[in-house]
């Protein structure tokens, strides 16, 4: 298993990402969390079809630390069931991956 993963967050509104993002790094969930402005999701919940704006959220952390970042993510989320997944990282530049590595240290 990759040592290091990328989770993927959205939030409804800027002021949400860029909270929880600032928590999971103070926190040391997570190394870096990029905002994506204003993404366009379309989606069904609970029957019906919705098309709304929304901020993308994209965390670099180690792949241990994933649920104890799904589980802050969700404190400090609005949605009933945030978009919350997460991917390894296959390859990438090794100097970086150690940065992840060390800025998740807890």
């Amino acid at each position: 298993m990759s040592e290091i993963s990328i989770v993927l967050v959205t939030a409804g509104s800027e002021e949400e990402a860029a909270t929880i993002g600032r928590t999971l790094i103070e926190e040391r969930l997570g190394a870096c969390a990029n905002i994506v402005p204003r993404i366009r999701s379309i989606y069904r919940w609970k029957g019906k079809i919705y098309d709304e704006q929304e901020f993308l959220i994209i965390i670099k952390t180690r792949t241990s630390l994933f649920e104890a970042v799904q589980k802050r993510v969700k404190e400090l989320h609005s949605y009933e069931v945030p978009e919350i997944v997460s991917f390894p990282v296959a390859m990438g530049l090794p100097q970086y991956l150690e940065w992840v590595s060390i800025e998740t240290m807890r």
